[in-house]
């Protein structure tokens, strides 16, 4: 028995040797369920109850696969051991322990390839402290890979998880959650719905490549909202990027941004994006687009380069290469080719740099082609009287 092939299966050496054990000794280690005078339906039922169960699977090096001990389990042909009581063990990859796990009770199999287990199982990674639970687990080592599923869900330091399935990756420590996937991280404070979502649990980042929508909170309360096609939250850095089609929504101030590749610092509250992006506040009714801008939510500033535009309520344009939206102040200032219309009265100037309001339309355009051109533009109702003042 000493040189049977190592990565045969050894259940049933046990069982073999349990079985002699009992028929010549009587020891206690293992006992039959019942005394049937039916012999023939015991051995098609094949139900044996056994104390001290050890199942291990090792590799053509010896190296292990898996051991699982309980306390007491049931054998039959169907199930191979079922109603095993408080099994725990390991799963080893590379011969060193990727997963510790535990059950109240559980059916097991096993074919020298693979471990499955069902029922209520908690497994956990030692290395970073990961923790998976689910009504059903797999274990497929030469394919390193370890499927948790059945109400799965997973919690560790940093985030917490519920999907249809995780499978696991052990080597590289990663994490996949599919199906309707529902992810709490714990710092910064999001909430992410989607259908996948890649945890690279050593490199601290969450990656998802479908539809993606989140949730920020702050102090417990609703703050932001966001969607796009795909996501990466750096949870290290507090990073989040989205695109393509991302749209982050604001409260305070009330915006909306919009562009297919959006970087939100939520540490740092800085908003950025280096492709063409179209920021709308939603309170003054003010469109502003460009090639690239970064928004300093704590300074409640806007940075605008590259062909920008900005657009009023009553369709009034400013055109130029830079722009700066002070929110606070209601003012906005424009650099290099600027040109500004409105439409009543139809006016149109153009300069060099443009400052003011754009929701009134009380914009200063300065710098000519000759450079000296100063002009004012005033909104036509402040030069008409009321009729109380005729």
């Amino acid at each position: 028995m000493l040189n049977m092939p190592k990565n045969f299966s050894y259940w049933s050496v046990i069982l073999l040797l349990l079985t002699g054990l009992f028929g010549c000794s009587g020891s206690s280690t293992i006992s039959p369920v019942e005394n049937s005078s039916d012999s023939d339906k015991l051995r098609s039922d094949s139900q044996l109850t056994f104390f001290g169960v050890s199942l291990e699977q090792f590799d053509q090096d010896g190296k292990p696969f898996w051991k699982v001990q309980a306390r007491q389990a049931k054998y039959t042909k169907e199930k191979e051991i079922g109603q095993a009581k408080n099994p725990q063990g390991e799963l080893y990859q590379d011969g060193k322990v990727v997963y510790t796990i535990k059950a109240e009770t559980a059916d097991i199999q096993q074919d020298g390839k693979q471990l499955v287990i069902k029922g209520k199982i908690v497994a956990t990674d030692p290395r970073n402290g990961v923790v998976l639970e689910g009504n059903e687990l797999e274990w497929r080592p030469q394919e390193d890979l370890l499927i948790v599923r059945n109400q799965f869900h997973g919690h560790h330091r940093q985030l917490k998880a519920t999907a249809q399935e995780a499978r696991v990756k052990t080597r590289q420590q990663q994490v996949e959650f599919t199906g309707q996937v529902f992810a709490v991280s714990n710092d910064p404070k999001l909430q992410i719905k989607t259908e996948r979502l890649l945890w690279q649990v050593q490199s601290e980042k969450l990656v998802g490549d479908r539809p993606v929508e989140i949730q920020r909170y702050q102090n417990n309360q609703f703050t932001d909202r966001a969607q796009g096609k795909g996501i990466e939250v750096n949870l290290n850095t507090k990073i989040t990027t989205l695109g393509p089609e991302a749209k982050l929504q604001l409260i305070n101030p009330p915006m909306q941004i919009n562009s297919n590749a959006i970087a939100w610092d939520i540490n740092q509250e800085i908003v950025k994006s280096n492709v063409p992006v179209k920021v709308i506040h939603q309170g003054e009714n003010i469109t502003v687009s460009g090639n690239a801008a970064e928004m300093k939510l704590l300074k409640k500033t806007v940075y605008l380069t590259g062909d920008v535009q900005a657009i009023g309520q009553r369709n009034q344009f400013l055109k130029s290469e830079r722009l700066t939206w002070y929110l606070e102040r209601k003012l906005v200032e424009a650099q290099g080719k600027v040109i500004y219309r409105q439409m009543e009265p139809p006016l149109t100037f153009q300069g060099s740099t443009a400052i003011g309001n754009l929701a009134t339309e009380n914009i200063t355009v300065k710098g000519g082609s000759s450079g000296r051109v100063v002009t004012e533009v005033i909104p036509q109702q402040v030069l008409t009287p009321s009729l109380g003042e005729r």
